[in-house]
């Protein structure tokens, strides 16, 4: 018989414009293939079902994961299953992929009305709790992009902004436009650069931090050290996950396994709760497609760490030994640190 976990998610204001989240989040993408065989609807369904059980409330999908919006559409499904006005459901906009697997951006007004409108219907809800512009269109002024938001807000479509891998300048002037109530970007032991100027500007502007690949795309969990990538991954051309850098990562996770059996846990729980100790601004949305390692991920929460512990962690993973760059090479353009946008005339 499964146990689920016992532990009491806390619930966190994310941002200052009033939204209320789960803690831990629950980063969808994966249930539909980013890093492994997408599941059937039917057992997605089920996982975010188990999730919600366990009091997480929160949960992040985008257009553009699973092939022909298979995201979005199963998650539809499952809050057909759940009482809608408890979920907190975050979606994405912006990213294209041509047939030919090119990546582009778009963040026209138009492009942006667009999307919500499909998503909403893929979804079959009336309202999104939190619509991110998935990456920032270099092309566009970010006042253009954010007044087409703004409007939807108005309209009741959309009821929180969020951005994702935006720059210090792209979040300033957004906010002017209308407040920003998140910020989502990647964030974990082995990912930090965000720590000088990203979480400092956020923390001054009141905007919350979602922190997506928390376990450093599963690395910390085991993926490509206790475990072997599957060939369908997307891991499998990752900067981190080969060859030689990931031998040079292997020995990273070796250290992190030594602590992590010294604080009575193992190396993901380790990963989260140090992020989890970073602050109650910041909300990670690890994913999983077993509901073993979701209780996994929520014990996490029952890891104390001091701050010599903290500072331990940190030296164990240390940014500059981490080899390979963050990002594919398809996506690294698209970072935050380039994504300023055109000024507004």
């Amino acid at each position: 018989m499964e146990v689920k976990s016992q532990i009491q998610i806390p619930r966190v204001n994310l941002g200052s414009q009033g939204l209320e989240v789960s803690v831990l989040g629950f980063g969808c993408g994966g249930l539909s293939g980013m890093l492994n065989a997408p599941l059937p609807h039917e057992e997605g369904c089920n996982i975010i079902k188990e999730a919600y059980n366990r009091g997480i409330t929160f949960f992040d999908t985008a257009d553009i994961y699973g092939n022909k919006h298979h995201n979005e559409i199963m998650i539809g499904k499952a809050l057909k299953q759940l009482p809608r006005e408890k979920i907190q459901l975050a979606t994405k906009f912006g990213i294209i992929v041509s047939e030919n697997f090119q990546f582009g951006v778009k963040g026209t007004p138009e492009y942006v009305r667009e999307c919500c409108e499909a998503s909403l219907k893929r979804l079959e809800v009336d309202y999104i709790d939190l619509y991110y512009q998935h990456r920032v269109d270099t092309s566009v002024p970010i006042e253009d992009t954010m007044g087409e938001l703004k409007k939807l807000v108005e309209e009741g479509k959309i009821k929180y902004i969020g951005l994702s891998e935006a720059s210090v300048d792209t979040i300033r002037r957004a906010h002017r436009i209308h407040p920003i109530t998140a910020l989502q970007m990647e964030y974990s032991l082995w990912s930090r650069e965000i720590e000088d100027e990203i979480i400092p500007l956020c923390r001054e502007l009141g905007i919350g931090i979602v922190a997506y690949s928390p376990l450093g795309h599963g690395f910390f969990g085991g993926k490509a050290v206790v475990e072997s990538l599957p060939n369908e991954s997307l891991l499998v051309g990752h900067p981190r996950f080969k060859d030689e850098n990931l031998e040079k990562n292997k020995v990273i996770y070796a250290r992190l396994a030594n602590l992590a059996e010294k604080h009575g846990c193992i190396p993901p729980q380790l990963a989260l709760a140090w992020l989890l100790h970073q602050g109650k601004d910041i909300v990670p949305i690890p994913g999983t497609t077993k509901v073993e390692n979701l209780d996994k991920n929520i014990e996490s929460l029952s890891v104390k760490l001091s701050d010599d512990d903290l500072k331990e962690i940190c030296d164990c993973v240390p940014a500059d030994e981490v080899a390979g760059e963050r990002e594919v090479s398809a996506l690294s353009k698209y970072a935050w640190k380039f994504a300023n946008t055109p000024k507004k005339i």
